[in-house]
């Protein structure tokens, strides 16, 4: 009983607001079309201050439940549930990228609130080959099914990706199912596909860590990447470039280093080779699996190098030196991608979209923010 009052006193409070109101909403408490209570009333029932209640409901619009009418007030939706949808979810490395989970929990829960269903298509975790025939297996099932909507994350991580990327993508077109992308395209830029994405600006993440190592002072800055990452990871490494030439520093283009983290020989390369002062890692996971083999190799962090990373996955505060990284805003992503498939079914025709959501830099011990003058380098 003291650890679930614990947890609830953890919770912000917009975030109670946010999920008692939705409760009452999906539970019938609020009927449809009925006013809510004003903002005076939510900030005297939660004692908390406006901007905090805006937030709350803010959400709330954002995930379809309500509308605010100017002069009039805020009410519960008229047209929810109206039609029910069955979607399917296609994440062939659900269980690889670690911010796929928030992401398909909140899409669980905005389909529910809506009156739609989700089906969770996994993959196993096996071998290149497996994974992606797996892919193209559940893409048939969600056919066969009749889905009104995938929602896709294209591959990554194998050899022939962009053939069965390119091939699930012509399925689904043929059955006339329309197709929500998650995190990334399906082409290299300046190609794009036809179908909604929605993520985060993966160019501006590149720039925003790049930058905050170069205002630590370091200039030999090297970006870390798995081989076969998504298109994704390319616009991270646009944004690291510009924010290198920005502060007065060549990129050198052997300074993008595509290989196993884990290898020592590769790391070890790096370091001797080119003196690196900081990492900049295409997500979190390469973070992690970088900081294991410098350790190894002794190389302390942050006073010999500094790290960065991108997404902060659950486990990024957790690591033996915690990461400085930037937030993905997974329960938005998943929100905003199930009210971006229900308009995009209302309206087929309508331009295809990027639906691009903010993200914010979280300092940690990695990057060396909070060495002490006389320790930094």
């Amino acid at each position: 009983m003291s650890q679930t009052l614990s947890s609830r006193q953890r919770k912000p409070t917009y975030k109670r607001i946010y999920d008692e109101m939705r409760r009452a909403i999906i539970s019938g408490e609020y009927k449809r079309g009925e006013r809510l209570p004003s903002e005076a009333e939510l900030m005297e029932q939660f004692a908390t201050s406006r901007p905090t209640v805006a937030r709350a409901l803010r959400d709330l619009q954002h995930l379809g439940l309500i509308e605010r009418r100017v002069g009039s007030g805020t009410y519960v939706r008229t047209d929810i549930g109206s039609q029910s949808y069955l979607f399917g979810l296609l994440i062939p490395n659900l269980g690889e990228t670690e911010i796929f989970e928030p992401v398909c929990r909140e899409m669980s829960i905005s389909s529910q609130a809506t009156n739609h269903a989700l089906l969770w298509g996994i993959t196993s975790d096996q071998a290149y080959a497996d994974k992606e025939e797996q892919a193209e297996q559940l893409c048939q099932q969600y056919i066969s099914r009749k889905v009104a909507g995938v929602f896709f994350a294209p591959l990554e991580y194998t050899p022939n990706r962009d053939q069965v990327n390119q091939r699930i993508a012509d399925a689904l077109d043929q059955a006339g199912i329309p197709v929500v992308l998650l995190d990334r395209c399906l082409y290299a830029y300046p190609r794009r596909s036809h179908f909604d994405r929605v993520g985060i600006d993966n160019r501006l993440a590149g720039y925003t860590v790049t930058e905050h190592l170069l205002k630590l002072g370091c200039r030999r800055i090297m970006f870390v990447v798995l081989p076969h990452s998504a298109e994704t990871v390319e616009n991270r490494i646009t944004g690291y470039r510009e924010a290198l030439i920005k502060y007065g520093v060549a990129p050198d283009p052997d300074w993008i280093c595509r290989g196993e983290p884990s290898d020592h020989a590769f790391v070890r390369r790096i370091l001797d080779q080119f003196g690196a002062e900081a990492f900049v890692c295409a997500n979190d996971f390469t973070a992690a699996k970088l900081m294991h083999t410098l350790d190894e190799l002794g190389v302390s962090i942050p006073t010999d190098v500094r790290i960065v990373g991108i997404d902060d996955v659950k486990y990024a505060k957790l690591l033996r030196v915690p990461l400085t990284t930037l937030h993905q805003p997974c329960r938005h992503i998943g929100a905003a991608a199930v009210k971006a498939m229900i308009e995009r079914i209302a309206n087929p025709n309508m331009p295809a979209r990027d639906i691009l959501l903010g993200c914010r830099l979280i300092v940690r011990q990695s990057c060396g923010a909070r060495l002490r003058p006389d320790s930094s380098k």
